[in-house]
């Protein structure tokens, strides 16, 4: 447990902190996210401009804190989370460095992942 002024809040049930926030556990890009209202998450680019809004589909877990959560088999029938994309942007560069000893070879290249930033605007648990 750490305290100071970096202890994280107390999330136990019933203290008032995020009581009854919606949270849901989607997938995209073969990642899952767990997500919640007015979160902003960073996921492997997808189709569309600032400011258009995307819609997740395959939800695995949807719930409320201090509630017990609905865990799809593998999917909640029903249950979309709602986005609007804020930028298409790139990663930072990562560096891929292959040297073979001892012989005066050696090659450097670079990649940047395309990414897209999304808010999360709505959570609908579905039927």
């Amino acid at each position: 447990m750490r305290f100071g002024p970096f202890a994280p809040p107390d999330r136990k049930a019933g203290t008032g902190y995020l009581d009854n926030i919606m949270f849901a556990v989607i997938k995209t890009g073969g990642k899952q996210y767990r997500v919640a209202p007015a979160d902003t998450i960073t996921v492997d680019r997808l189709d569309g401009e600032a400011g258009d809004s995307v819609s997740f589909d395959e939800v695995m877990v949807v719930g409320a804190d201090g509630a017990a959560p609905s865990i799809g088999a593998p999917l909640v029938a029903g249950a979309k989370v709602a986005a609007e994309i804020v930028e298409q942007t790139r990663n930072a560069r990562i560096l891929v460095f292959k040297k073979r000893r001892r012989q005066n070879s050696k090659r450097s290249r670079g990649h940047r992942q395309q990414v897209t930033v999304v808010r999360i605007t709505d959570i609908s648990a579905g039927a």
